[in-house]
């Protein structure tokens, strides 16, 4: 009787399967866009640090903690004049230099509020520290008021004017008398380590 034999088919070649280019693609230019994106971030970051640097420099070259407020209150009162030079016609610089003022204001006040006057509290000149923090409220008064007040009404300049009054009084107690005393009651190594931190106050703001 015959056998029958059947042949087993041999196995063809092992076939890879590879990705289409267009996966590879989109695959690179995932990672090229993220790349970008992270570079981008970093020179954000970095062109952030620099102007902080940039803005906080003039306080920080100026010398002890009580030279470089002094320093920032002459700057203030210079953006005072220009603001009282303006008329009716320049609202736009007057809300250019508004801008301006605000913000030298409120990075002045929290370098004062977070280090000068809690040292002073700590010098015994617990009084003065809370008068010249009421004196900063009535700024923030000011600065609302201006804010409110039309740039081309007649009432701006004769807020801005009352508002030097009040403030040049408020610098003069603080450097003819209050900074004085209190740096004078300070060791140089208290003083300086005023002046580092009234820098890294004024470099959140800056």
């Amino acid at each position: 009787m015959a056998t029958q034999t059947t042949e087993r088919a041999k196995p063809g070649p092992k076939t890879t399967r590879t990705r289409p280019d267009s996966a590879k693609s989109d695959g690179g230019s995932t990672g090229a866009l993220l790349g970008a994106a992270a570079a981008g971030v970093a020179l954000g970051v970095a062109a952030m640090i620099g102007r902080k640097v940039a803005v906080q420099a003039p306080t920080a070259l100026a010398g002890d903690w009580d030279e470089a407020l002094a320093a920032e209150h002459a700057a203030t009162l210079k953006l005072f004049d220009a603001i009282e030079a303006t008329t009716r016609e320049n609202t736009t610089r007057r809300a250019i230099l508004l801008a301006q003022l605000k913000h030298a204001l409120s990075k002045h006040a929290l370098q004062e509020e977070n280090t000068v006057y809690p040292a002073l509290r700590d010098a015994g000149e617990a009084e003065a520290a809370d008068g010249l923090n009421k004196d900063h409220g009535y700024v923030k008064q000011y600065l609302y008021e201006l804010t409110n007040c039309p740039r081309d009404s007649e009432r701006f300049l004769d807020i801005v004017r009352k508002f030097r009054v009040d403030i040049e009084k408020h610098m003069s107690e603080e450097e003819n008398t209050l900074f004085p005393s209190l740096k004078g009651k300070l060791s140089d190594e208290a003083n300086k380590a005023l002046t580092k931190a009234m820098n890294k106050e004024g470099f959140k703001l800056a």
